[in-house]
Formats: structure tokens, sequence, C-alpha cells
């Protein structure tokens, strides 16, 4: 794990809402989160929009079935570079252990989530986070940016 996040430029759009660590609360972020992304100029149906708003929803999904400690609310904090269009969705929650990646050949009906964000993320990872738990993210970067 990462040491807690840095100081936000001030180039950065920022938007934090925390939810119930429910089914409706995990669906509630990921509505939040595309409507954020349109406030800020990605129309919902652009990839930039498609891409984050799926990995919020999993990420969003394993806070609430995986991280879920009773009495604790989830975290979601989105963060857009306006100069190069980045986007990065951060996820936390309290429960101290760590994501597990399954193998794409696991016979499971659940536990392949982080493939997806694996595969739509530029980059993720796991950062510690003041207090209880973890914050894991993910960076999506702006097609047409460098």
């Amino acid at each position: 794990m990462h040491a807690p996040r840095a100081e936000v430029p001030l180039t950065t759009d920022v938007f934090v809402q925390r939810f119930s660590a429910t089914r409706r609360g995990a669906r509630l972020a990921r509505r939040l989160a595309a409507w954020q992304l349109d406030v800020w100029g990605v129309p919902y149906g652009a990839p930039l929009s498609e891409a984050v708003t799926l990995i919020v929803a999993e990420l969003s999904s394993n806070a609430v079935l995986h991280g879920r400690v009773p009495g604790r609310d989830f975290e979601l904090r989105l963060l857009r570079d306006r100069e190069s269009g980045r986007v990065r969705a951060e996820v936390s929650d309290t429960y101290p252990g760590l994501p597990v990646t399954l193998a794409p050949s696991t016979h499971q009906d659940w536990g392949r989530g982080l493939l997806l964000v694996d595969a739509l993320a530029s980059r993720w990872d796991v950062s510690a986070r003041l207090g209880p738990g973890k914050t894991v993210w993910a960076e999506v970067d702006a097609p047409g940016h460098v």
C-alpha cells in the first residue's frame, strides 16, 4: 500500500460524497459519478464517461460486498485534471483487508471485477488512508490527450 494522497493541484476538479454501504449506495455512487462527469464536460456515453462509470460501479460494489463494516459508509472521490483530462476515481472503505484479484480461469460467478478495472483503467492500486481501511483508486487517461 502507498502513502495517503497528496495535495490536490489547483487545476483539478474534485467531487467527494459518502454513501451508505448498501447496494443502493453503490448504485447512487455510479449514477452520481456519471452525472458529475457530465457537469465537468464529459458527456454521458463518451468513452471516458463509460470507463469511469463502470470503474466506480465495480469499486463501489466491492466496498459494499467485501469492504463493508456495519455502521460505516464508503466514500467516492472523483478528481479530473483539467489540463490532461485524466479522471481518477477513489473509493474508500473502513475494512482493513486488501482486495483480491482472481485469475480469469476461476470458475466462480464473482471475484473478477478488478480484472475489469484493470482492463478499463490506465493504472490502479490500493492506498492507505487516514483512519481504518483503504482506498482503491483507478485513473483513466482521456482520449486525445497525451
